[in-house]
């Protein structure tokens, strides 16, 4: 089985990620953030990855810390699910529509993690969450899940649409990536012998 669980512990967070890679796409995300739970669900139903996430943090000061902490634990829980990366296709890529929305996400579970991020927000807030906590979410996401992600927001003027269209074409690209090549029967997707 393609799963793993991640516990992490700080003076500011305490989370425990749990991600199933040939699910069926169910979710349990209690963060104390509910935009944010919004759209872990988003990302779990549209990569049928299976994801539980539960974090407490120190949220009287903002959701900051538990946001990006939940990336960082995410990212290491995808990362330990895929292993040595044999038979994978590696690449994915989705632009998604939503209504207004657009966003493209191309990425490669690469080892190599990089963020390219084009998304911009018309707003500060999508009710109490702060949009720049997008970025702070796929920045440790990518740099701890060893992805490299390019985000492109194509167009939009409604940020919740925005914001769900980037985890729901994130999501997309990750379920091509992370799926069984039958025709890689198990080799690394590297010319160079290793991710």
């Amino acid at each position: 089985m393609r799963d793993a669980r991640i516990t992490r512990t700080t003076k500011e967070t305490e989370i425990t990620a749990e991600v199933r890679l040939d699910g069926t796409g169910t979710c349990s995300s209690s963060t104390g953030v509910g935009f944010f739970d919004h759209m872990i669900d988003q990302l779990a139903r549209h990569s049928l990855i299976d994801i539980s996430l539960n974090a407490k943090g120190d949220l009287h000061i903002d959701d900051h810390h538990t946001v990006e902490d939940c990336g960082i634990a995410l990212g290491q829980a995808l990362a330990r699910a895929l292993g040595d990366k044999r038979g994978i296709r590696r690449y994915g890529s989705f632009a998604l529509a939503m209504d207004d929305a657009q966003v493209a996400c191309a990425l490669d579970l690469s080892g190599r993690p990089f963020l390219v991020w084009n998304v911009d927000f018309p707003t500060a807030k999508i009710g109490t969450f702060d949009t720049e906590l997008m970025r702070e979410f796929f920045q440790a996401l990518s740099t701890h899940g060893g992805i490299t992600l390019h985000m492109d927001r194509v167009h939009g003027f409604n940020s919740h649409h925005i914001a769900e269209a980037a985890f729901k074409a994130c999501a997309r690209a990750l379920r091509q990536a992370v799926e069984p090549d039958p025709r890689m029967a198990g080799e690394l997707p590297s010319t160079k012998g290793a991710l």
